[in-house]
């Protein structure tokens, strides 16, 4: 049993600590260079489609709209990593990791951009949906199909499976600490909800989530915002240790820089997801006349995740305490940063926001399950073992020990950041293409269209045929 956990825990410090700090940055960069700066250039153009009549409605009227596919991903995204996640960060690396958390997302919307735009041009058509995402442009693209079943395995295992153990996990930490519930009672409820949404299908899915993230997010950030107003003159002292702690410039807590980089990366990235190639899989089911269009809203979402809720996290926690440390387990750091801003109360407010969070979470994790597992294999038997198998797991992070869950996560999120990373490099040339495409028609005044000739030497296309594009 030694000999296992020394395999696991050093391929886990040499995946993190040796390697993959330097590809999401790096490659973030290389992004962000090859596109131009497109998270800057073109942020006002990724807010006016957030209010584009067809994003909202879906092209054609029909199917899963930009907006809807923009809720299922930040369903995902918004969750336990940025209520817990934040707080572990701070807690191990400081108020310094604050900073790479930001780091990470801004330089991540580019990789977001180019791996959900690939998504979209590489989706397939799923009856009057979409389906796609990495595995499918890894087949498509590449002509790579062991390395999409690669990919397939590891997100259905990290998301369908062991990160819905980590917001099992949380929801139950919350409500053991808020309401002194019984974790098997918690996790009997859970089971129960989750089952009810998963074998709806995709419809029920995008119905759910786009109730859930637009009030939890919304309530949460308002919260934030009232917390830093009453304490706005402490707020310059936070930016300020926000700032020394990140380049070591004086001493805190845990909060030498290797631990602030390494932490602030990892939660950051469990946090926003850019590069995981979790996010494409939501994002090919837009309806969309443009592969670019949902490429900017994905782009937004990394700044939304991480630049306004993790912060609205982190300011809550740091007002409350400058070097705080691990004693209190993630999400309970949290409750007790609120319950000093705002009362006994917090403690009820934060449980319910997590529940909130952390159960459109497993929702959206699951369906990216979903979608790899058709593409392995079409098996309606081998979808019901999947659903099972994730309800399990629902049970079992409810009531299991919190740094296993968490460790698993980080195992199986930075293998599956890898293969997609290695997917992305090779590709990004094509998302470079399809971004000048759209460019050039919106400075001609035309709302730009997409169809596999759009882009010279483009092969395996399915959904962007001009034959798609006249039944609409």
């Amino acid at each position: 049993m030694d000999f296992i956990n020394g395999l696991f825990y050093g391929y886990l410090d040499l995946l993190w600590s040796k390697l993959l700090i330097y590809l999401l940055v790096g490659l973030g960069i290389f992004f962000t260079i090859r596109t131009k700066f497109v998270q800057f250039r073109h942020f006002g153009e990724m807010i006016r489609l957030l209010g584009d009549k067809n994003m909202v409605q879906g092209e054609g009227g029909k199917g899963v709209s930009s907006l809807q596919a923009f809720f299922i991903s930040a369903a995902s995204r918004v969750g336990t990593g940025n209520i817990a996640g934040v707080a572990i960060a701070i807690a191990l690396g400081g108020p310094g990791a604050v900073f790479w958390m930001w780091l990470i997302a801004l330089i991540g919307m580019a990789t977001a951009f180019v791996e959900s735009t690939l998504a979209q041009v590489y989706k397939v058509k799923d009856g009057d949906q979409y389906r796609g995402g990495p595995a499918y442009y890894m087949e498509r693209a590449l002509g790579q199909r062991w390395m999409g079943i690669l990919f397939a395995i590891l997100i259905t295992l990290c998301f369908g499976l062991i990160f819905n153990a980590v917001q099992a996990n949380t929801i139950a930490l919350a409500f053991e600490s808020a309401f002194d519930v019984n974790k098997n009672i918690i996790a009997a409820i859970l089971v129960i909800i989750t089952a009810f949404i998963i074998f709806g299908g995709l419809k029920r899915i995008v119905a759910a989530t786009q109730l859930i993230v637009p009030v939890m997010a919304g309530l949460y950030i308002l919260v934030a915002l009232f917390v830093v107003i009453v304490n706005i003159n402490q707020v310059p002292a936070v930016i300020g240790e926000i700032f020394a702690s990140a380049f070591g410039l004086q001493s805190a807590a845990g909060g030498a820089v290797g631990a602030a980089l390494l932490n602030g990366v990892k939660r950051g990235l469990f946090s926003n997801e850019a590069g995981m190639g979790s996010a494409p899989n939501a994002a090919a089911t837009a309806h969309v006349s443009h592969p670019a269009k949902q490429g900017f809203i994905q782009s937004l979402g990394v700044f939304f995740d991480t630049i306004m809720v993790c912060s609205a996290t982190a300011f809550m926690i740091l007002l409350y305490d400058l070097t705080p440390n691990a004693e209190l387990k993630g999400i309970q750091l949290t409750q007790a940063a609120l319950s000093h801003h705002i009362g006994g109360w917090a403690q009820i407010f934060i449980a319910v926001s997590i529940f909130l969070f952390a159960y459109s979470s497993i929702i959206g994790n699951y369906y990216y399950g979903e979608t790899n597992i058709e593409f392995m294999n079409k098996s309606k038997n081998l979808l019901l073992v999947y659903r099972i198998a994730v309800l399990g797991m629902v049970i079992f992070g409810s009531v299991s020990g919190f740094q296993l869950v968490w460790d698993l996560a980080d195992v199986f999120m930075g293998t599956m950041a890898i293969v997609n990373l290695i997917a992305i490099t090779l590709l990004a040339g094509i998302a470079v293409k399809v971004l000048n495409h759209y460019m050039k028609q919106r400075r001609e005044g035309i709302d730009p269209v997409f169809t596999e000739k759009s882009v010279p030497g483009l092969k395996n296309i399915e959904a962007w045929n001009e034959n798609r594009l006249k039944e609409k």
